[in-house]
């Protein structure tokens, strides 16, 4: 990080330069209401929607049908962030382009008006194929737009409040799954085609204040390295000996990402299968205890990640409230593991939830502090944004023959397990306290 700082002859320009001043509650809420709606039209369709379209396209094969359809969203994921976060990275000003001349904005609202769109498509389909292909595209774009937004955080908030500002941003992460959640099931009735549409119409009008009201440094074109397809190529690759800190890093969050992925894909299969949910509450389907268990462990993520960021803030420390964090969440599993009720589920959600709230302020912090070059903070954070949709894919071809022909006792039991080897890995992490 030696080119992060002030001062540095290669820094110039703001867009370049470490942030100094503190940001302020107007940026903060404007990024927050950005990421409350790329959240809402991401977490509600892969938690509820698209089980929901896929149980009615295919009820006899919906659990392997769920696996592919996220596993391409989230290969689609991972090779679009760091390529939309390199072009955002060497986006220079131009005159013509008015307000959008800083290097994120313009890309974060090609990107989103896109995935709204494929999310409009997405609502009509009726095979199999034409919802992979939509959420394929979706997912895509999606991730272009967080790697934009995801870039703010460095490129104006300096180190001593990043875990304050992760957590209010990451707070809506959560808030979006609850906030979709209870559209879907109780406004909308589970009607998978309007659901879509509003979650399509969210994303983009809750991403408007922060592109059109917030600052967006421009970068000069005398510092925008040339293009060539093999820079372009290497998006993808930041070498591990030689940023070992970085790569500590991203393989925490892989792990971490995994287990999430592994422990909340086949919730409301679980629910409906195992606890029998609509057995125990007559009148009520598995889809209303899920929406119970997400309110539940929503309220504990907006309580630690707030206070686990100002905590981590205030302290300067983050690795000890990360693996505090993350062997809560394998508690949360390992209670999963040995009992299959609706009280040890919703145990389970408070433990998720406290963790989860910690671990998305404090870890998001700790990686802007262990990104190699300031010039490609977004490309890099691209990069961490791949630990975080592959195990999507990863986690559903684990966690599909698992439940098939291991049941979901091994499902979490397994989950558990990469909790906490990612909760003890963060430790080999040295540059960071």
């Amino acid at each position: 990080m030696a080119d992060q700082v002030i001062g540095h002859p290669e820094l110039h320009s703001l867009a370049l330069a470490e942030p100094t001043r503190h940001v302020r509650i107007r940026w903060i809420i404007c990024l927050a209401l950005a990421s409350l709606g790329m959240s809402m039209a991401t977490q509600t369709p892969l938690q509820v929607v698209l089980a929901l379209q896929l149980q009615d396209i295919t009820p006899r094969h919906k659990i392997v049908a769920l696996g592919v359809v996220t596993g391409v969203g989230a290969i689609s994921s991972a090779l679009a962030a760091p390529v939309v976060g390199a072009l955002s990275d060497r986006t220079a000003h131009g005159r013509r382009r008015g307000r959008f001349s800083g290097r994120r904005h313009p890309w974060t609202l090609i990107m989103v008006v896109l995935a709204a769109i494929c999310m409009t498509l997405l609502a009509v389909q009726t095979t199999v194929l034409g919802v992979a292909l939509l959420w394929f595209l979706f997912s895509g774009f999606q991730n272009g737009e967080f790697a934009t937004l995801s870039a703010a955080i460095p490129d104006h908030v300096p180190v001593r409040q990043r875990a304050t500002v992760s957590g209010w941003v990451g707070m809506p992460i959560a808030l979006g799954l609850v906030l979709g959640s209870i559209l879907v099931v109780d406004v909308l009735n589970q009607d998978v085609v309007s659901s879509y549409l509003v979650l399509a119409v969210l994303m983009v009008v809750l991403a408007l204040p922060f592109v059109l009201f917030t600052p967006d440094y421009p970068l000069s074109p005398e510092h925008r390295e040339p293009f060539a397809w093999r820079q372009l190529g290497s998006a993808y690759w930041i070498s591990p000996r030689e940023y070992p800190d970085f790569g500590w890093a991203w393989l925490t969050r892989f792990l971490t990402s995994l287990s999430i992925a592994m422990g909340t894909l086949y919730l409301l299969y679980f629910l409906r299968d195992a606890v029998h949910y609509q057995r125990l509450f007559p009148g009520q389907t598995a889809a209303d205890g899920l929406l119970i268990l997400i309110l539940i462990y929503t309220g504990c993520v907006v309580l630690t990640s707030i206070a686990g960021g100002i905590i981590s803030d205030r302290r300067g420390r983050r690795k000890m409230l990360v693996t505090v964090s993350g062997l809560l969440m394998a508690a949360a599993a390992l209670l999963l593991t040995f009992f299959q009720t609706w009280p040890a589920s919703v145990a389970a959600a408070v433990l998720f939830g406290t963790g989860y709230g910690a671990y998305i302020a404090v870890d998001q912090a700790l990686i802007t502090q262990v990104l190699p070059k300031a010039r490609d903070r977004a490309k890099d954070l691209g990069i961490i944004n791949i630990a975080i949709v592959c195990p999507g894919a990863i986690g559903a071809l684990i966690a599909a023959p698992l439940v098939s022909f291991a049941g979901y006792s091994a499902l979490f039991g397994a989950t558990a397990v990469v909790a906490i080897t990612a909760a003890i890995g963060v430790w080999k992490i040295k540059s960071v306290r």
